[in-house]
């Protein structure tokens, strides 16, 4: 049978499953997750892979100056739709965080094409480069630095495990950090943004719809906690002599959870590091970083105060010393409502509800007007090898983002 004879949605199931299987190997770990951390050798086989996608379909290409991809259908230009979301992924995430968004967005363009929409924006779809911030520890480096949100100087001396510095990832990579920077110039070509991204929650399972339209996003931020004890010996230490840093950290992260339910939150110790990490030996450090969100500012910042308050009570009744620093802040994004309703009034009123979860999309909503699309997420799990989301339900997100794409290029 050719190509022309295929039905047109199961020709765009076999696009999207073509695209999807092509990006299955790339930074696959052994827990069947991935780790695609920016400016690795992972990385760059995506952002190979992403411009090959664009050379495919004789998209232009570029890398802008904070290292996000950008695929233009057609001339750049001012009052651009653009589509896209991240490649990147936290430790051992899921497949669809991030690439979802990217793979859709060439697969619309090949709707619009398909389907001889006429345009009189331009088009483009981007790559925003370290979403996750699963390296260097601040999320939407990309999108933060493209806009100004992040300080140049800081994201340049960002550091991974290792001690590698960003600047140093990305001479390696080939990139020239001495770039990094707001960036007018890309800004002012951006007309619209909509971002299609995998439902991290079980929202749009609760409503049997396969797509829904985000409102916004909760407040939410990183703070570095550094409980500084005293090293010594795991066999010979008198329990009474002890300055135990790990034990003001387990009264915290117990805290931490008692604290954000009777309040509505979330909040997560998901990372730490314990110095000097032997089993026979009393840690002198432990650095634990919180992660905290709310559906309002007022919450989240009366949560974290109780979180920090409880570590510094607990740090000294083990005669521990306590240091807190703010990594990240990110305040409640609502969505553009005018776009909002545009996209409801195109999709035939879809499902609308907000998120937890932090996005590029969010970043830009204060400089571009901004939506998100969301897809089914049958399980609700996300940052897990568990994540999922039908073929239909993808296939549904594409053909409804391209059905935004189209009414938006007209004008």
């Amino acid at each position: 049978m050719c190509d022309e004879d295929v039905p047109a949605d199961d020709q765009l199931r076999r696009s999207f499953t073509s695209l999807w299987e092509q990006l299955a190997p790339i930074g696959r770990a052994p827990s069947g997750g991935y780790r695609r951390f920016s400016w690795t050798p992972a990385d760059l086989e995506l952002r190979e892979w992403f411009t090959a996608q664009a050379a495919a379909r004789g998209m232009s290409c570029e890398r802008d100056r904070n290292g996000n991809l950008w695929a233009w259908d057609g001339e750049p230009g001012p009052g651009a739709v653009v589509t896209g979301s991240h490649l990147d992924s936290v430790p051992d995430g899921g497949a669809f965080d991030g690439p979802l968004g990217v793979v859709s967005g060439f697969l619309a363009v090949d709707l619009l094409r398909a389907r001889g929409v006429v345009r009189s924006r331009p088009l483009a779809v981007v790559d925003f480069a370290d979403e996750e911030g699963a390296r260097f520890g601040v999320a939407c480096i990309g999108s933060k630095l493209l806009t100004g949100a992040l300080d140049p100087d800081r994201a340049r001396s960002l550091r991974d495990e290792d001690g590698t510095t960003l600047a140093e990832a990305m001479q390696r990579a080939g990139a020239d950090p001495a770039l990094l920077g707001r960036d007018d110039a890309a800004l002012a070509r951006i007309g619209t943004f909509v971002e299609l991204h995998v439902e991290q929650g079980r929202g749009l399972v609760d409503t049997g719809q396969p797509v829904g339209v985000a409102t916004a996003i909760w407040p939410h931020g990183r703070w570095r906690l550094s409980f500084r004890g005293e090293a010594n010996h795991a066999g010979t230490t008198r329990l009474a002599d002890r300055h135990d840093p790990a034990l003001p950290f387990a009264a915290t992260v117990l805290a931490a959870r008692e604290l954000a339910a009777r309040a509505g939150a979330v909040a997560t110790v998901g990372r730490v590091q314990v110095t000097p990490n032997g089993t026979n030996a009393v840690p002198s450090l432990v650095e634990a970083w919180l992660d905290a969100r709310a559906p309002d500012e007022a919450t989240l910042s009366a949560v974290v105060e109780q979180v920090t308050s409880a570590a510094d009570r607990a740090a000294g009744e083990h005669g521990v010393r306590l240091d807190v620093v703010a990594e990240s802040a990110t305040p409640v994004v609502g969505f553009d409502s005018a776009l909002q309703d545009r996209l409801a009034r195109v999709l035939r009123e879809p499902p609308r509800l907000p998120t937890g979860a932090g996005h590029d999309a969010g970043i830009l909503a204060e400089a571009v007007p901004t939506a998100m699309l969301f897809v089914r997420n049958p399980t609700g799990v996300s940052h897990s090898p568990a994540e999922h989301a039908e073929t239909d339900d993808c296939v549904a997100g594409v053909e409804a983002l391209a059905a935004v794409l189209a009414d938006l290029v007209r004008g």
